[in-house]
């Protein structure tokens, strides 16, 4: 047997997993079933059977399907062109093909010289099914599938990781290697997946690369924060591959919900980031939020499978894969959105937002000129809305109601108190301070406490992301 017939009887069962399921055998087999070509004998009838039974012919002397491709055009088989850049997290990019192959996606494989030096092509053709192209001049690939047709037929171009030099070249335009050819000459929507050292990622020229390719329509997922293989933390440690699929499926219009996800059918509105009170055109007042916590949940609970609408502050992080970003800068704005998102099943109210805005403020009027000798200028602070106080007794109320609790001491005592009076279900309650040496704000980790009406769950100090998890996995035991 060829192994495109395999491909194709995999394809005509629903699948890699249905053949696992039909077989009783794991991941590991069917990989080398389409090493080899073939399948065990006593596989042989269940296949026929159950590829008749979806509607197929097929040869049981040749196991070749007929109608092949009227069957599958009335389907929905997607096809990613997965380009796997030259860095450390490469070796991800074959966790990335196996999970997309989990919801019946064909993954085609092309690697950079690069790649090469931290993974094989033949780990990456076994763990798709398919062959992996490396080579621009190659007469036998150009034979048997050109670039062009590479570039063309596919649903969407997928690069992971994106380094800091392919971007350049895909920005620059530049066709000098397969990989960026591909680049140039697809029709298909392309997405990029971006890990590199974090001084790398935060230089002019690859921030400049980067907003070039989101002009021209390409979209990104990541990168995350955290520690790297090079020893340093920051901005640059490649997305999760979880969240990564998430994205792709969120592009190719199937449920964004992982295998097995918790909140499939569930709708989440997170807020994230500070928000920013005017006084004149040029001043204002807001805190030191990042974002990263919030950011992180809204990501934490697309990958459950939830919906998510994030309302956010202004930040300085890239928006999480496979939510609807909704960008504010004023409490009253922020409360303006989340009302605008009902209704919802989940709300996470994580964004620390300013308690007060300045009376009559104009951002569009005249700076406040500093006289000299003269006193200050009078500021009136007005109370803002409680966003999450209003949600809570929202007459769209979500079913769940998590709230936020930055405090810098008596941290149990001040979350209990703010879990009364907002009238939420769940308070997440953490220390701010840096007596520690460690400050929150604009961190990556984080320590937290958990009440949940009458129990209390002490988190110690993670990164946020794992947080976030955690967060999620809660929410998910309670829908359940």
């Amino acid at each position: 047997m060829k192994n495109r017939d395999l491909s194709a009887i995999i394809t005509a069962l629903g699948g890699r997993r249905a053949l696992q399921d039909l077989l009783g055998v794991g991941p590991s087999a069917v990989s080398n079933y389409l090493a080899r070509g073939s399948l065990p004998q006593r596989a042989l009838g269940p296949v026929c059977e159950a590829v008749r039974a979806r509607g197929y012919h097929i040869d049981p002397a040749s196991l070749e399907i007929t109608g092949q491709q009227e069957a599958l055009a009335s389907g929905t088989g997607r096809r990613v062109l997965l380009i796997v850049g030259g860095g450390i997290a490469a070796y991800k990019a074959l966790e990335v093909a196996r999970r997309l192959q989990d919801h019946d996606i064909t993954v085609t494989g092309v690697m950079t010289g690069g790649a090469q030096q931290f993974i094989t092509q033949l780990s990456l053709s076994a763990l798709t099914g398919e062959k992996a192209y490396t080579d621009l001049f190659s007469l036998t690939d150009e034979a048997e599938m050109g670039h062009i047709r590479l570039a063309r037929e596919t649903d969407l171009v997928l690069v992971v990781p994106a380094t800091a030099n392919l971007m350049a070249r895909a920005a620059q335009g530049l066709a000098d290697d397969l990989a960026t050819t591909i680049l140039l000459a697809t029709t298909a929507p392309v997405m990029i997946a971006p890990a590199m050292n974090q001084a790398m990622w935060g230089h002019p020229a690859t921030q400049e690369n980067l907003a070039r390719l989101r002009a021209r329509g390409v979209l990104t997922v990541g990168p995350d924060d955290g520690g790297m293989a090079c020893g340093e933390e920051g901005t640059g440690r490649l997305s999760d591959p979880q969240e990564i699929v998430a994205a792709v499926l969120h592009q190719l219009g199937q449920n964004s919900g992982t295998a097995g996800g918790t909140l499939r059918g569930r709708h989440a509105l997170v807020t994230s980031g500070p928000t920013v009170e005017p006084i004149d055109p040029v001043r204002f007042i807001a805190n030191r939020s990042s974002g990263k916590q919030g950011h992180a949940i809204a990501a934490a609970l697309a990958r459950q499978g939830a919906r998510v609408t994030l309302v956010s502050g202004p930040v300085t992080l890239p928006p999480p894969a496979s939510v609807d970003l909704v960008e504010v800068e004023t409490a009253r704005q922020m409360l303006a959105a989340c009302e605008a998102a009902l209704p919802a099943d989940i709300a996470v109210c994580a964004a620390a937002v300013a308690d007060w805005h300045v009376a009559g403020a104009d951002a569009g009027g005249s700076k406040l000129k500093k006289q000299d000798g003269a006193a200050p200028p009078e500021l009136i602070l007005v109370e803002n809305p409680d966003i999450l106080k209003t949600l809570s007794s929202h007459k769209q109320r979500p079913r769940l109601v998590v709230g936020f609790a930055a405090e810098t001491e008596s941290l149990y005592e001040n979350a209990v108190a703010k879990l009364a009076r907002k009238g939420c279900d769940w308070i997440i309650a953490n220390e701010v301070s840096s007596e520690d040496g460690k400050p929150v704000f604009g961190s990556d980790s984080n320590a937290a406490m958990l009440l949940t009406g009458n129990e209390t769950e002490s988190w110690p100090r993670m990164p946020k992301a794992e947080i976030a998890n955690r967060l999620a996995a809660r929410i998910g035991t309670h829908f359940a």
